[in-house]
């Protein structure tokens, strides 16, 4: 049987990764190791000054081997394949993330940074990422035929697929648009908003206003016209 390993960034509690683990049982035994709480935005970094823990969590979905980690998702996908699981995993997924990572944004998100790990250590990987909203119909219509279809469909060195379902309702949806390139713009802006604490002393917030402006072929252009995206990203760095 082929064995799968999930991960995310949103933490092993999440309403996304049990879905996704739901769904991936039907294609192989699944490993579960993924942070103890919220990760978000730590792109592909790992531990490396102090120790990782990692420890066996009872899980909602029947026949799934669970851990927790303290570590970041990167962390998570290294221990499971180098150390944890009892054969390497023919498959990676990563998600399903809160909120879209597509465009350029792609470089901060760990929800990537994980599968890239995954793809570094030579593993065929999926990433999914749907609106930050509570209304999935779209996905958990489209999940399981899209891991059908990308779960052998050949990637080169680096890269993963991406994936991202958009947050409108069913009937809103338009279908699925294949080979999305990442739009080089990013989802939100630059910008941040500065207050004064005292003389010496000044903070910043990100700003977070969205950007819809990119071209047609893009992951951007496909979420934000309620498609699904989905595409290729490659690890460049």
């Amino acid at each position: 049987m082929k064995k799968i390993l999930i991960t995310n960034d949103d933490g092993i509690d999440s309403d996304g990764i049990i879905r996704l683990a739901k769904a991936a049982v039907k294609f192989g035994e699944v490993w579960v190791i993924a942070p103890d709480s919220q990760r978000s935005a730590m792109s592909h970094s790992v531990t490396l000054r102090h120790s990782v823990e990692i420890w066996k969590v009872d899980f909602p979905v029947s026949g799934v081997h669970a851990y927790a980690c303290d570590g970041k998702p990167a962390d998570c996908v290294r221990i499971g394949i180098l150390n944890v699981m009892s054969k390497r995993p023919d498959y990676v997924f990563s998600g399903i993330n809160y909120g879209y990572n597509v465009a350029s944004d792609l470089q901060y998100s760990a929800t990537a940074g994980a599968a890239f790990e995954a793809a570094y250590q030579k593993v065929h990987t999926i990433a999914f990422s749907e609106e930050a909203c509570d209304r999935h119909e779209v996905t958990d219509k489209y999940l399981e035929n899209i891991i059908e279809e990308l779960i052998n469909k050949p990637l080169s060195v680096n890269q993963i697929w991406n994936v991202n379902f958009p947050g409108c309702s069913l009937s809103e949806c338009k279908g699925v648009l294949n080979d999305r390139k990442v739009a080089v713009e990013g989802f939100f802006n630059d910008r941040y908003i500065e207050s004064v604490i005292s003389d010496d002393r000044i903070s910043y917030m990100v700003e977070g206003v969205r950007n819809y402006s990119t071209s047609d072929d893009t992951d951007l252009k496909a979420v934000i016209e309620n498609y699904v995206s989905i595409g290729i990203a490659t690890n460049i760095s």
